[in-house]
Parts: structure tokens; sequence; C-alpha cells
């Protein structure tokens, strides 16, 4: 079974002024499919591992034959990832999270202005390049946790709700290196409806 790349589902100029069209032109068809074709080239003669969920996969990648091990933990999850990130982008997103998701966020970080804080000060400390999370726990609490490279949150048995892409590729063609503004932009398109989706699909 071949990962083919994803529909965004909107314009690549849908989520103007916050994210320009270049960037998720170039963010999508190029970035995201490079995760993809090598991906499909490291499991080309790995048809136990084709047919495998990638969630489960990156779940267990000590399982995974050492010569391809690193090939599938970069561009796995680069894909995994990224499959992720343009359904928690939407034109019409922004605002508070409502329902479950948003009282799970008030009563772990306080208030959604918290949680807010608390998360932009993750994703403007990361060195490098890396993701922000907000994942839930074995026990279903919520927590921000921050991953290197392409790695996630099922690498360290956590399940993701939210994710944020903070490599300069993301972002550097509109903002430069002014990563903060980037952030703030960000949470003008969250699509929290399908955030609530990820919450419930997850929590146990």
């Amino acid at each position: 079974m071949l990962y083919t790349l994803p529909p965004l589902g909107y314009e690549f100029g849908a989520l103007e002024p916050y994210i320009d069209a270049q960037t998720m032109e170039i963010h999508h068809d190029r970035h995201h499919q490079a995760y993809i074709d090598n991906l499909n080239a490291a499991l080309a003669n790995h048809l136990g591992l084709q047919n495998k969920p990638l969630s489960e996969i990156l779940s267990s990648l000590e399982l995974v034959p050492e010569d391809i091990r690193l090939v599938v933990r970069n561009h796995g999850g680069g894909t995994y990832n990224h499959n992720l990130f343009w359904t928690m982008l939407s034109p019409q997103g922004g605002g508070e999270p409502r329902g479950p998701i948003g009282q799970a966020i008030k009563q772990r970080f306080g208030s959604f202005a918290e949680f807010q804080h608390q998360f932009n000060l993750s994703a403007k400390k990361v060195f490098g390049s890396g993701w922000v999370w907000l994942a839930l726990d074995q026990f279903s609490n919520l927590q921000i946790v921050v991953t290197a490279n392409q790695d996630n949150p099922l690498m360290i048995g956590l399940r993701p709700v939210l994710g944020l892409d903070v490599w300069e590729h993301a972002y550097y063609l509109q903002y430069q290196n002014r990563r903060p503004d980037y952030i703030n932009a960000w949470w003008h398109v969250i699509n929290w409806e399908q955030v609530a989706e990820n919450y419930e699909r997850f929590k146990v």
C-alpha cells in the first residue's frame, strides 16, 4: 500500500492573511510530498509494514527493521504529522474551543488564555525544527509536549489532539525569523471542530 498526498480541502490562499498561499503550496505539494515519497521508498521491500496503519508503525518503531528505522521515523513522522496538520487548519477557524475539549482545556490549564500562553511559550522555545502538541496521556490527561524534527506524541506513548508545525518552511516566506508572529497568526485558523474530534477519538 502506497501512501498518497491528501488534498488540503481548501484553496492554498484560503488561510490568508494568516498563512500565505505560496507557503501553503510549497509546504503541502513539495515538503509533504517529499516525506511521502521517501516513506514509500523505505517501505517498498517491507510488505508487512505496508499493511500496517502508520500510527501503529510510529508507536512501535523498535519493531521496524534497523536499516530503515531512521527513515521511517523521519519521513513516516513527517507524513503522519502533516496528514493531521492540514485537517487542523480551516478558513473558518479560530476563536476558542467549545464542548468537552474546551472544558478539558479549562480544567487542565485553568483557562483558555493560560493554555494559549503556555502553548505559545513552548512553541517559541523550540530549538531548531519541531512541533508543539496538545496531547493525551494514558489517563486522558491533556499536556503540552514538544517533539524535535518530525517526531510526534505517538512515539512517546501519547495521542495527538492539536499540533503546530514550527519548522521554518511552515512560515519563513511570510514571517521570516518572526516565529512569534506566525504562532499568534496560527490561532486564527485552528479548526477546533477537528481538534474536538481528535479529542473524542483518543480519550479513554
